[in-house]
Order: structure tokens, then C-alpha cells, then sequence
């Protein structure tokens, strides 16, 4: 005999109404003229159709593209294979910057305490900074850009830098063995290289430019690294081959603001 499963909690009906799946199934029965008047239809429907549907995400969610194209999925009966939207050119970062106003868009905060809130306005303005930065160095469309970085908001702003610039980005957390990250970067040989002086354990701190010095010894490929200061605000990155301070960095490129709209590289889908 089936247990008789009691629910901990069920939205109610106003709130099922004002949810984001409910408006995009109502909009999908008004473009196709389907009936979706619950999750197990909307279910179906997005396999028994999965172009309509994934069309129907697309201009939903109102991604940001230079053009959608026709064709929404080849070779989808493959696995690993299907490629989807391969007429389309777009950027991933443009897409994760759409906001440019006050509300907060990260929130940093680390063992010691230390707290930092980000609005989208500051971030796309810090994220052109950086791209501007690293375009001057010579990273291009198919770069690899690597971040020996803790969860703080440098290692997002980087991400997205690179990705504006259609570079690709790799990274692994400070707390990684020296083989460990030879490992991953070994592969990428990455063009740059953003670290902390360190990160925060257990509040107690531990630095990594040591094994930031064995890392460029090893890897050739890097004509860059940057340093984003967290244990000191002024580490010593003498011994550090081709190592600049993050504000040192960014100092010729402070003057872009949110005004001066920062170019986005356009990719398929399905790069890199």
C-alpha cells in the first residue's frame, strides 16, 4: 500500500499565478496556441517540442544577441552532440550586465569580517575597466585567463572582464595544491593570471605567492599576473615575473564610467 504523502508546504494559487513559470506558459499558449495549465503539460510539451520551447525561453527571458538566428537546435537526437542556436551571436557577460543601476549586485564578506557591497552600476563600470586593462595586454577573442582566486568580488569582475572579451575562463580556489593547479592551468596555458596575496581559513590566514612564484616558473605561456591585495594592502610581489598590483592595473583605465559603453565581443553559443 502507497504511504499517503502530506506536503510541508504548497504555494497558493495567487502566488502560482504571479511566478515567473506561470507567465512564461501563459505566453507560450498564446504563441503556439498549446494548453499548459500546469507543470506536468509544461514538462511534457518542452520534450515533445523542445525548438518551440527553447525558442520560447529565449524571448522569454529576453536574451541580449546581435541575432537569434532560425535554426534553434542541430543534431539534436545526438548526446553529446546537439548544438543549439548556431546561427546566433551573443555575450555571455553582456547578458549577466543588463543592469546598470544602484540595487546590489555582489555582496563580499570574508572571515575577518570585512564586508562589501557592489551596485551593478560600479560593476559593469569595474568589469570595462578591467577588460580595457586586459585587451591592452593583449588578451583577445579565444585567450585563456586563469583566477587563483577565493569567493571575493575581484575574482567575478575578472570572470566577467574575460568573457566580455571573448577569453576564456578557468579557475580553482587558493587552497589548491601547487600540482593541483598545474593540473588545470597546465592545460588552458593561460595569457594572465589573477591571485590574492592569499585567502582566509578557519580565520587564520595563508598566503599563496609563493606558490604564485613556482606557478610562473611553470607556466611560460602567463605574460601577466595580477595581484588583487586581501591579507595586505600592499603585498610584496617582487619575485612575481611580469606582476602588477590590481590598482596599479587599472590605473591608466579609472576614467571609464558608466557612460562610455563598453565593447562586447559577439560569440556563438557554443564557444569556448
Amino acid at each position: 500500500m502507497k504511504e499517503q504523502v502530506t506536503p510541508l508546504w504548497e504555494p497558493t494559487s495567487a502566488r502560482v499565478a504571479a511566478a515567473a513559470i506561470s507567465r512564461f506558459a501563459e505566453q507560450a499558449e498564446r504563441t503556439y496556441g498549446v494548453s499548459l495549465p500546469d507543470y506536468a503539460s509544461l514538462h511534457r510539451w518542452s520534450v515533445e517540442s523542445p525548438e518551440a520551447f527553447w525558442s520560447e525561453v529565449w524571448d522569454f527571458c529576453g536574451v541580449v544577441a546581435s541575432v537569434k538566428g532560425n535554426a534553434v537546435v542541430t543534431d539534436a537526437h545526438k548526446m553529446p552532440g546537439a548544438r543549439w542556436f548556431t546561427e546566433a551571436r551573443l555575450n555571455f557577460a553582456e547578458n549577466l550586465l543588463g543592469r546598470r543601476d544602484q540595487g546590489v549586485a555582489l555582496v563580499g564578506l570574508l572571515e575577518d569580517g570585512t564586508r562589501r557591497e557592489i551596485s551593478f552600476e560600479a560593476l559593469y563600470c569595474q568589469v570595462a575597466q578591467l577588460a580595457a586593462a586586459m585587451r591592452e595586454t593583449g588578451v583577445k577573442a579565444g585567450d585563456r585567463v586563469a583566477g587563483f582566486m577565493p569567493n571575493v568580488p575581484e575574482t567575478v569582475v575578472a570572470m566577467l572582464a574575460a568573457t566580455s572579451l571573448g577569453a576564456v575562463w578557468t579557475s580553482c580556489s587558493p587552497d589548491f595544491g601547487f600540482q593541483g593547479v598545474m593540473d588545470r592551468f597546465g592545460q588552458a596555458e593561460p595569457k594572465v593570471l589573477f591571485t590574492t596575496d592569499g585567502y582566509w581559513y578557519n580565520h587564520k590566514p595563508h598566503g599563496v605567492l609563493d606558490r604564485v612564484e613556482a606557478l610562473m616558473t611553470s607556466l611560460p605561456c602567463i605574460e601577466r599576473v595580477v595581484v588583487v591585495p586581501l591579507l595586505e594592502s600592499q603585498p610584496n610581489i617582487e619575485t612575481l615575473r611580469d606582476g602588477r598590483l590590481l590598482g596599479d592595473y587599472l590605473l591608466p583605465y579609472r576614467g571609464i564610467t558608466r557612460s562610455e559603453e563598453h565593447t562586447f565581443e559577439l560569440q556563438s553559443p557554443d564557444h569556448l
